[in-house]
């Protein structure tokens, strides 16, 4: 069945109903959907007053750094929430993907096949997820932890828990490197952003996903291939997880199990609960959630700056979680 063969528009269906009362719904609440922009002018304000070193020219750039990888791993997140799913492997299906891809860079000097071969681990494990979400009917949320354990536990068993260098300094320049002055790593962030915004906006899946989102069960009966387009979700956080990983390698240096910890999951999900997703599914978009990672990057970047511990800034991103998901279910009434 081809993409252009089925229109799951159909006139009288639920599925429209629900999605034009879902867009409407939105249009309606303009301060919750400028509410995450409040926010961060009065965290800059805050900023300006209590950590001045924060407006420096080298920590924005640091910030834009940073923020790009959390960016790609919330864009796959993205897409599998607004299917209605979660994904809590990605960092460890990224750790996973930088270390398979490092060994063989460093067992081959290989930049290409290492690259591949990062993004085909990442790819895969995320198939797996799609297979056991979409056509096996599982847990979304039992299978991706699984899948986190699996990734992280296989992790530690093949490095020891010891890092796997990379000295290949053609491969790290090619990421740390700059064009136009931009940092490549926020380059590629910027493209797959502006991808994933026509795939939404002016393909098919795009439709196709957002009406799975907001009612899985008339859009099954419009005759949207649901299955195909949940695990097309998963198929491409995987992949983005393995593109993070060999933009993160690179620009680290080496790979570990530690960059994909527990800590990094709450990250993705803070930013794209920010960035104006819905945990219900059916809501959300490429450019909320970079918005959101730039959001949590600066929270945790201003925590480094006024010396604060790693655990208040655990708190706080806890808090603008549930403070996010209280105002959408408010929303929702």
């Amino acid at each position: 069945m081809s993409l252009k063969s089925v229109s799951p528009l159909l006139p009288a269906s639920d599925m429209l109903k629900s999605s034009i009362k879902g867009r409407r719904w939105s249009s309606d609440n303009l301060l919750i959907r400028v509410l995450p922009v409040i926010l961060l002018l009065i965290l800059l304000g805050l900023l300006a007053a209590f950590a001045p070193k924060f407006f420096t020219s080298r920590n924005i750039i640091n910030i834009f750094v940073q923020s790009s990888t959390l960016g790609l791993m919330t864009m796959g997140m993205t897409l599998v929430m607004i299917s209605g799913g979660i994904d809590l492997s990605i960092p460890a299906v990224m750790a996973l993907s930088a270390i398979v891809g490092a060994m063989h860079l460093r067992d081959t000097n290989s930049i290409l096949t290492a690259c591949l071969l990062m993004l085909f681990v990442g790819s895969a494990l995320g198939a797996i997820n799609g297979l056991a979400v979409a056509y096996l009917k599982m847990i979304p949320f039992v299978v991706t932890l699984a899948m986190m354990t699996i990734a992280a536990g296989t992790s530690i068993w093949i490095t020891n828990s010891v890092s796997v260098p990379i000295t290949n300094d053609i491969y790290i320049e090619s990421v740390r490197d700059t064009t136009l002055g931009i940092p490549r790593s926020v380059l590629v962030t910027a493209i797959v952003m502006i991808i994933m915004t026509v795939l939404l906006r002016r393909h098919l899946f795009g439709r196709w996903l957002y009406a799975v989102g907001v009612n899985i069960r008339a859009a099954r009966i419009s005759g949207v291939p649901t299955a195909r387009v949940i695990f097309g979700t998963y198929v491409f956080s995987g992949f983005l997880a393995g593109l993070t990983a060999t933009v993160l390698a690179a620009r680290l240096g080496s790979a570990s199990a530690n960059t994909g910890n527990d800590g990094i999951v709450l990250d993705i999900v803070s930013s794209a609960v920010v960035g104006g997703v819905s945990i219900y599914g059916g809501v959300g978009g490429p450019l909320g959630a970079v918005f959101g990672a730039v959001f949590i990057t600066i929270i945790s970047n201003s925590m480094n700056l006024m010396q604060l511990s790693f655990f208040t800034g655990l708190i706080i991103k806890g808090i603008v979680i549930i403070g996010f998901v209280a105002l959408e279910s408010l929303r929702k009434r």
